[in-house]
């Protein structure tokens, strides 16, 4: 019989968050601009007009593990989200494993945020081609400005957010109807040529990493005023979003940019409206550059919740989970953004270790799939371990539809993953697999190492869970 108890004097979230702010979140932490800014050349390249057709299939997986989100959310709201889902269904190694997969997929996706953010803010003040130094003093300004958001408070970012959001969505309204208006005349290709599936697929891979990020809210269910409502929602509502931004700016951007251009372009969306609207310019750089702040801290926000909810279990170390006066994990808030920076620096200051670093970096699209990949599994095993439980709350076809989603999720997710083995020395560098195997390797010796060093397995519940918890409290569950 589990033994539980309140942990009295523990630090704990904030309970602030409406469904308006976690849905703001959720599509600001794709941030689907920053992402056609970037990765749209390199799409292109890939895959040409078919393009398209590697963003709507790898976002049908996606939006599957959204309404997957929802389900777990409602039964284990919880900052730790994955982390604790797998704990909470499968077990402890297992989550530990997982809490690795998170850790991996977050810590290397921020440092490649930072160059962008500092390059974009000087070309903004006019300087095009400014000297290193420069680049890496805009980007400390940066980091800290995204320290001293989150710091303030899940309320406090929630507000920024939207505002940055906001930019993101009136450049691609306006781009919609200028693009729309525009059609005809700026016509440069029908678009019907022959469809590679082998490059599509390459494609997807690829893609995977622009079409994640709105599971946010599911590390914001503490934060929630409605933990058993709100997270879930918030997710699937990004998703969606985000999915119709790129419906919107896809096909503008093939039917009135050629190709090459398009193949060559490092901001695709630049390279657009120089063509297309070239007093706007300066407006889509402001959106990219608002696009790609807002990515830089709501990644940090998911990541410092991570954190504190494992060190708050105890696999981390027990000061990630103190919270400063605005309830903001505070430590787990600045260790990561300070490494991110520490990386950016070390990678451009010391040239030999810039390929290393550029290989790390590259592996967080695979740890990204690898645990929404892991969440369909975990779903599968929540399916059938609380059967009981789900034939008295779910009818029997909804379940039927639970297995089903749970199963293409792990079945599609997991090819993209073997594709991404295969493909990834040709389009990334050689020596990404053995980097990810080290990685991989690391995260399995650390699962026989929690498990000698932490004599009890700790699952922390929070208020709300499973309907329990007092009030402002949370419960530990030692087996």
């Amino acid at each position: 019989m589990a033994e539980e108890r309140v942990r009295k004097g523990a630090s704990r979230l904030n309970p602030v968050l409406e469904l308006v702010d976690l849905s703001a979140l959720s599509v600001s932490s794709v941030a689907p601009i920053f992402s056609v800014a970037a990765a749209g050349g390199l799409l292109v390249r890939i895959a040409g007009h078919a393009v398209i057709w590697a963003i709507v299939l790898v976002a049908i997986p996606f939006l599957l593990s959204s309404w997957l989100f929802l389900l777990l959310n409602r039964a284990f709201p919880h900052a730790g989200a994955s982390y604790h889902w797998a704990r909470r269904i499968v077990g402890r190694d297992y989550s530990n494993f997982q809490s690795w997969i998170i850790l991996m997929a977050y810590l290397w996706s921020i440092p490649p945020i930072l160059i962008p953010a500092a390059s974009l803010t000087l070309s903004l003040a006019g300087f095009h081609h400014p000297p290193l130094s420069w680049v890496l003093a805009a980007s400390g300004l940066w980091t800290g400005l995204a320290a001293a958001i989150l710091l303030a408070g899940a309320r406090a970012t929630a507000a920024v957010t939207r505002l940055f959001l906001a930019a993101e969505a009136i450049s691609v309204v306006v781009m919609g109807i200028w693009g729309g208006l525009d059609w005809h005349r700026a016509a440069v290709g029908s678009g019907r040529a022959p469809v590679h599936w082998s490059a599509v697929l390459v494609a997807m891979v690829l893609a995977a990493t622009i079409v994640d990020g709105w599971e946010i809210d599911s590390y914001a269910a503490e934060e929630s005023k409605k933990p058993r409502a709100a997270p879930g929602w918030g997710g699937l509502v990004g998703a969606l979003m985000v999915v119709l931004y790129y419906v919107v700016i896809w096909p503008i951007l093939l039917h009135e940019v050629p190709l090459p251009a398009l193949a060559r372009s490092p901001d695709v969306l630049i390279t657009w409206s120089l063509r297309a609207a070239p007093q706007m310019v300066d407006l889509f750089r402001i959106a990219v550059l608002a696009s790609t702040a807002g990515s830089l801290w709501l990644t940090t926000y998911i990541l410092s919740r991570a954190l504190y909810a494992m060190a708050r279990d105890g696999i981390m170390p027990r000061w990630l989970d103190g919270v400063n006066r605005h309830q903001a994990p505070a430590s787990a808030i600045l260790g990561p953004l300070a490494m991110a920076y520490a990386v950016t620096c070390s990678q451009f200051l010391w040239p030999f270790l810039h390929n290393v670093f550029a290989l790390v970096l590259g592996t967080a699209g695979f740890f990204l799939v690898a645990e929404f990949w892991l969440d369909g599994i975990n779903a599968l095993v929540w399916i059938w371990r609380f059967r009981a439980l789900m034939k008295r709350n779910l009818p029997g076809y909804l379940r039927g539809i639970v297995l089903g989603v749970a199963l293409t999720v792990v079945i599609s997710l997991g090819t993209l993953e073997v594709l991404f083995w295969l493909w990834g020395p040709r389009d990334i560098g050689r020596g990404i697999d053995g980097v990810i195997l080290g990685m991989l390797a690391v995260g399995a010796a650390r699962v026989f190492w929690l498990r000698a060093r932490v004599a009890q397995s700790t699952v922390t519940a929070v208020e709300g869970e499973d309907g329990e918890g007092a009030p402002g409290a949370y419960r530990e569950v030692s087996r």
